[in-house]
């Protein structure tokens, strides 16, 4: 038997296949449509809703696929039909091409509108004033720590935490040419230079000077422009501003992962695994950080994150960001966080949302 009559059956069935997903898509397609139309005008996005199927579907998932493969499949499916309702705009941290806009279509799918920003504040501004449905924005990374603009700007906006992206961070020296010398200058955003901090100092001449810009893709898009240059940025980056990757995977740190919140005017309700991120500020009085943390402990809440900033409005006067597992709405969390109130000068519920479904 030839090759070709060894195959026949398979791409038979894969045809067949094929064609029985396309009559299944559009006939889910059709249930998305009328729900759109049940909802009116209600929040057509419901994260804990799409947690809860990425997580079922995995829970199904057979194999010989991935569940990651499998997520981005049902992502895929998901992000279409949601914009047979209405498509979604997500602002972030432009130009386009940074691991921001990577982290946003991760999370919401290719058929979002997506609006780059020249700033975090810019794209806070945008959805506050309801130009843009959601922002999506670095708030930590596994090597460098909190990104401080988030942190800030967290403290008075008035939108809710509703989902978390988890981006795993690959950064690749770029340039117009594929030369491997003759440049004198290298663009990147500060933590991306503090990420490849000692690739650099191993990799790059003494008279290089490491120049800090807005964003990895503002540094791509300056790097297009300048022959001289080369800029540290995403493949998509590269993409964009058809640049040539000199040396891939350059982070110091090869598990080097950054964490994204997304943000809207709307509450989410239980998906069954939560995060609540809240902002605390202490009494100025001994003994008073331990009394934050105490109603935590009383009702067995556990504590995944706990850092201090400074609040702005005095000197040596700070604020705390705290994540814990699990929703507000859930009792035990109910009943620590209305004792929290008790004990705390200032206490704001950024949100609770799914954890991320990597």
């Amino acid at each position: 038997m030839s090759d070709n009559e060894k195959l026949k059956p398979h791409r038979d069935a894969i045809d067949h296949i094929d064609s029985e997903i396309l009559r299944l898509l559009n006939q889910r397609a059709t249930h998305a449509q009328a729900i759109g139309h049940i909802k009116g005008d209600q929040v057509i996005y419901r994260p804990e809703r799409e947690a809860v199927v990425l997580r079922r579907v995995q829970k199904l998932n057979p194999g010989p696929l991935s569940n990651l493969a499998v997520a981005r499949l049902q992502r895929a499916i998901m992000s279409e039909c949601l914009a047979l309702e209405r498509p979604l705009t997500i602002a972030y941290l432009g130009p386009k091409g940074t691991f921001t806009e990577q982290a946003a279509l991760k999370h919401f799918g290719q058929a979002v509108q997506t609006q780059p920003c020249s700033s975090i504040d810019e794209a806070f501004r945008l959805v506050e004033a309801n130009q843009a449905d959601y922002v999506i924005t670095p708030i930590e990374n596994s090597t460098e720590g909190s990104i401080g603009r988030s942190l800030d700007l967290l403290v008075k906006t008035p939108l809710k935490a509703c989902g978390e992206v988890i981006l795993r961070i690959h950064h690749h020296l770029l340039r117009k040419n594929n030369e491997q010398q003759g440049f004198d200058k290298v663009y990147a955003h500060a933590q991306a230079l503090a990420q490849c901090r000692n690739w650099l100092d191993k990799n790059l001449p003494a008279g290089v000077a490491r120049i800090a810009v807005a964003s990895n893709a503002e540094a791509a898009r300056m790097a297009a422009q300048d022959s001289s240059a080369v800029a540290i940025a995403s493949l998509m980056a590269a993409e964009y501003y058809q640049l040539c990757a000199l040396t891939n995977n350059i982070e110091d740190e090869p598990n080097n992962t950054t964490r994204f919140l997304v943000l809207g005017h709307n509450d989410t309700n239980p998906s069954g695994r939560d995060k609540t991120s809240l902002i605390v500020a202490a009494p100025n009085q001994a003994g008073a950080v331990h009394g934050l943390l105490q109603p935590f402990a009383d009702h067995g809440v556990s504590m995944t994150k706990l850092e201090s900033r400074p609040s702005h409005g005095g000197l040596w006067e700070y604020v705390f960001f705290i994540d814990i597992e699990g929703h507000q709405q859930d009792q035990k969390i109910y009943a620590a966080l209305a004792e929290l109130q008790q004990r705390s000068a200032f206490v704001k519920v950024i949100g609770s949302y799914p954890v991320a479904v990597i």
